[in-house]
């Protein structure tokens, strides 16, 4: 008992529960914007129970890694276009490839049904349906949690040290994302910086699955987005939002002065 409760286990656990909760604000992101599309009544219930299946799912891949990590880091195929295009694919790689996808195309399809929306103003979108929402819900924290349980995995080595840190943070984020939702419907026009943080992301998972797979394109290798570049590209995001709407306040006030 007193091995497995150390003070080097409670110090791995403390920093796991600080890497959840810095690595899981896009996938945090990502939850409050889809939970959005489902009725009303029915927001809160479908995050909690979308994160709460999440975790599972999640302590399932984490055991998945630590027996299996051989085999999904191992090749399954290669493409190679002369100078063109070269990929040595692995499962990582492709489900982190598949991932950023359709992260893309959500946030893209979204903004353009922002931009659209007065064209077809007589027609309301329906509400998408609550189980195909943990659903998308579910698959997306699971892609999300590949470097978080890898990184878990090179701090130590104890199953229920990042089991602990798994269940941990995801009932922080089931508390945060109630947070930023009602943060979101509170300022609709922040909707739009957060389907743009999104695309980032499909851009970050992007360029660390072409990193997995050693893509080459016209001979230059994909090398991955940093977590460094990451935020900082999100701070300017912001900063650049905050900038813009003090801006576009001023000239309305300007306006009303004039007309007055």
């Amino acid at each position: 008992m007193e091995s497995v409760f150390s003070v080097e286990n409670l110090v791995s656990l403390i920093m796991l529960i600080m890497l959840q909760a810095v690595l899981g604000f896009d996938n945090l992101l990502y939850i409050s914007l889809e939970s959005g599309r489902a009725p009303v009544e029915k927001q809160s219930y479908v995050r909690k129970i979308g994160i709460g299946l999440a975790i599972v799912f999640r302590i399932a891949l984490l055991f998945l890694l630590v027996t299996l990590i051989d085999k999904i880091q191992a090749p399954l195929f290669e493409i190679h276009g002369d100078k063109s295009f070269y990929g040595d694919f692995t499962l990582h790689s492709l489900i982190v490839l598949g991932g950023g996808v359709f992260i893309i195309w959500t946030a893209t399809k979204e903004i353009w049904h922002m931009m659209s929306l007065e064209v077809h103003d007589d027609v309301k979108e329906k509400p998408r349906s609550v189980n195909s929402i943990i659903f998308m819900i579910i698959v997306m924290n699971v892609v999300f949690s590949f470097d978080s349980i890898l990184s878990a995995m090179a701090l130590t080595d104890e199953f229920w040290v990042m089991a602990t840190a798994i269940v941990i943070g995801g009932i922080l984020m089931i508390w945060l994302s109630e947070k930023v939702s009602t943060f979101l419907k509170k300022n609709r026009l922040y909707e739009v910086l957060g389907l743009f943080i999104l695309f980032v992301v499909g851009i970050m998972l992007l360029t660390e699955g072409g990193h997995l797979a050693h893509m080459k394109i016209l001979g230059n290798p994909i090398t991955p987005m940093s977590k460094t570049t990451f935020y900082f590209v999100i701070v300017v995001l912001v900063v650049t939002d905050i900038v813009q709407g003090r801006y576009q306040k001023k000239l309305n006030s300007e306006k009303l002065r004039d007309a007055a």
